[in-house]
């Protein structure tokens, strides 16, 4: 069906930009300020702001409890949070582990009722040619690589891993493991400074769970601008919160923290999974997004 949403008060970067969409099958077909000369079905969202809906981090999932606890434990962290799709990530010990351990994963992802995206989560030990190549091979769209001190930066081939992960280019993403802010803060200055020197696709900083993940990092995923994006082209998910006048100028992240009790609706898809405080769980209704292209669409941090 195709339907139009009017005056639609889309928020982003601290702007809000009055539009109208013209939808048909959970698709934008277009956005233009109105569509006059249209006779389709109209929708009026100007009582609203709308946002793209965010994308979060989960690192692991208490998969061994039974499906109703599950099912509450998806609707507390994602569906009540307007989130419509989740990064999360296998463990992988050693190179022989990768394909079955996404296996698994996806396999115990199978009742998740919103869209997910698989990366790995390794040693650093595991940073060399031959697993790079593999991940390559695997389409591995992020890999969350463990630090826990600095000197392990030095013992590792990064001229060699940036020509093994080309042309897919999954980002490196690290974990600073110690305890020790010192420590912590000095591995973090030099996992900056040997990615930007050897040109190797990363991310700086750890990506923190429960927090929007920012539009720069998410198109180093190439996640973005194909989700957590109102453009043409674009599936239809989105959010819309209540318009007052303390939220006309704020951040998504803001709304995302401190006006949760003013988000209405949550459309996955062109699909209506919240409304209000009611949420309609679809298990299995997600899917796994594959990415064929990290870092295709650049933006910068």
């Amino acid at each position: 069906m195709t339907y139009i949403i009017e005056n639609a008060n889309i928020l982003k970067d601290q702007k809000i930009t009055k539009a109208s969409l013209l939808v048909d099958n959970a698709t934008i077909l277009s956005i233009k300020p109105a569509f006059k000369r249209y006779k389709h079905m109209k929708m009026n969202a100007d009582p609203f702001i709308m946002t793209p809906s965010p994308i979060l981090l989960k690192k692991e999932f208490p998969f061994e409890k039974p499906f109703q606890e599950m099912k509450k434990y998806y609707k507390e962290e994602f569906l009540l949070k307007g989130c419509t799709t989740f990064i999360t990530m296998a463990e992988v010990q050693y190179e022989h582990e990768l394909t079955d351990a996404i296996k698994h994963l996806k396999k115990s992802l199978l009742n998740s009722p919103i869209d997910y995206v698989i990366g790995i989560r390794i040693p650093i030990r595991l940073l060399t040619v031959s697993f790079m190549r593999k991940c390559k091979k695997e389409k591995i769209p992020a890999i969350f690589v463990d630090i826990d001190v600095v000197d392990e930066l030095y013992n590792i081939p990064w001229g060699w891993l940036r020509d093994a992960m080309f042309p897919y280019n999954s980002p490196l993403i690290p974990i600073f493991k110690s305890e020790n802010e010192r420590e912590q803060k000095l591995a973090a200055i030099e996992w900056t400074r040997i990615m930007e020197e050897e040109k190797v696709p990363h991310v700086k900083e750890e990506i923190q769970e429960d927090c929007p993940i920012p539009y720069s990092v998410l198109s180093k995923i190439g996640i973005y601008p194909f989700k957590a994006s109102i453009h043409q082209g674009c599936e239809l998910s989105y959010n819309l919160y209540w318009k007052t006048r303390e939220i006309r100028k704020i951040e998504e992240t803001q709304l995302f923290h401190y006006h949760r009790d003013k988000l209405v609706t949550t459309v996955q898809n062109g699909e209506v999974i919240r409304f209000g405080g009611e949420v309609i769980f679809r298990p299995g209704y997600g899917k796994h997004v594959t990415i064929k292209t990290p870092s295709f669409f650049k933006i910068d941090a």
